[in-house]
Parts: structure tokens; sequence; C-alpha cells
């Protein structure tokens, strides 16, 4: 009887195993899809500059026609942009200003940004780091227990630090073990200068010829300073226990 039992669990745990593969090889495949008909499509040809001044009076009109539509429109767009990793935040960024101001404009990317940002980390977690963990678990041990320690400082200068790729630090935190409370709230606050220079930009879209005349060096200075200084409470702790 004990041998039974214990065959049944065997089964169990390997058909929820298999389940659970089954259903990782699913969610990447409609991603696939989804990315690949993305650019088949050339739908990335509407997240332009160009295209974006191109459209700028249609889109005024439709936005203050219907507001309502426009924000759930825009929150969505990109929510999926994120989500996705596709490219073109920085133009919906530009949109969101132009279309709905500096502050509100702000919020709204935020929102779409943090929740996009947050369905690529759930992503990645369940997709990878049962993986991950087991093919490289010895050597990240005391990488992950370093970085769930501070996380919320170490997400803060990335977010704060235009260096790092926005997509690339959605994916490899869903491979830690922070917490997801502490992800959303770090990424929130942290693209929150970003955002808002972004927005404050496309109040001025008819002047904007490239994406690199809002980042300048200057601004990218004031970020990678503001990272830094997200670091401060991890340094001094350090500091602190040094002496001690």
């Amino acid at each position: 009887m004990i041998r039974d039992q214990a065959a049944m669990t065997t089964t169990v745990q390997t058909s929820s195993a298999s389940g659970s593969n089954t259903g990782r090889l699913v969610i990447a495949a409609l991603f696939g899809l989804v990315i690949g008909a993305f650019f088949y499509f050339d739908l990335d040809r509407y997240l332009t500059l160009d295209a974006l001044k191109e459209n700028r009076d249609r889109l005024l009109a439709f936005t203050d026609a219907n507001f309502a539509t426009a924000v759930g429109i825009f929150i969505a767009t990109y929510c999926v942009v994120t989500g996705l990793s596709l490219p073109g935040a920085a133009i919906l960024t530009l949109a969101g200003g132009f279309l709905f101001g500096s502050a509100l404009g702000t919020v709204l990317v935020n929102i779409g940004a943090t929740t996009g940002a947050t369905l690529a980390f759930l992503a990645s977690r369940y997709l990878l780091r049962d993986w991950v963990e087991q093919r490289f678990g010895s050597r990240l041990g005391p990488i992950q227990e370093g970085f769930s320690k501070n996380a919320f400082s170490y997400l803060m200068t990335l977010r704060l630090i235009p260096l790092f790729p926005f997509f690339l630090v959605n994916m490899v935190s869903g491979l830690t073990r922070v917490s997801l409370g502490t992800y959303v709230a770090a990424t929130a606050i942290g693209i929150i200068p970003g955002s808002f220079v972004y927005a404050y930009a496309g109040r001025q879209l008819a002047t904007i010829n490239s994406l690199s005349e809002i980042a300048s060096p200057n601004v990218l200075l004031a970020f990678t300073l503001l990272g830094l200084l997200a670091l401060a409470p991890i340094i001094y702790r350090k500091f602190a226990a040094g002496k001690a």
C-alpha cells in the first residue's frame, strides 16, 4: 500500500511537471507569435518619431473628441509594448505628453509602463527562473541573496540610469527572488523622472527631430546621479558594518 501511495505521488508530480512545462511552451509560443506578427506586418513603422509627427493632428482631434477612449487605448498600447518588449516606448511617452499634457501624460505612461513591465517580469519568472536556478543555482546563490536584501535600491538605480535597457531589467528581475511588490514599487517610482522628461518634450513635438535631442548629455548625467543616489543606503550599510 505504501508503495502504491508513493507511486501515485510520483505520478501526480510527474503529471504536474508535464502540465507546467506544457503551459510554459504555450505561453512562450503565444509571445513568439505576437512578436513575430508585430514585425511581419511592419507595425513598428507606427511607433516612430516621423509617424507621430505626421499623424499628430489626427491623434489630437481623436483625443479631443474621445478622451476616455484615447486614454484607454494609450494605456493598453503602452502595456502591450512594454509587456512584450517591443520597440517604441520612447515614442509613446512623447505621444502621451503631446496628447495629454506633461503631468497627466506622465501618470498614464507610468500606469502603462509599470503594468507592462510587471507582465514581462511575471512572464520571465514563470518561463525561465526554474530553468536558470536548476542550471546555475549554485553560482547564483550569493548574487540572489545580495540582490534580494537590497532589491529596492538596486531596482531604483537600474530604472533611473538610462544605460540599462528597460526590457532587459524586466526580464532579468524576473529571474531573481525579488518580491512582486518591491519590483512594482521600484519600477513605478524609478521611471517617473525619465517619463516626465519625455512627456514634457512631447509638448514641443514639432521642434523635435531626433530622440537624441531629448536625451542630452546633461539629462543622462542627471539620471545617472539620481541612480547612484539610490545606492546610498546600501553603501552606508556596508560602510557602517565595516566600521563595526
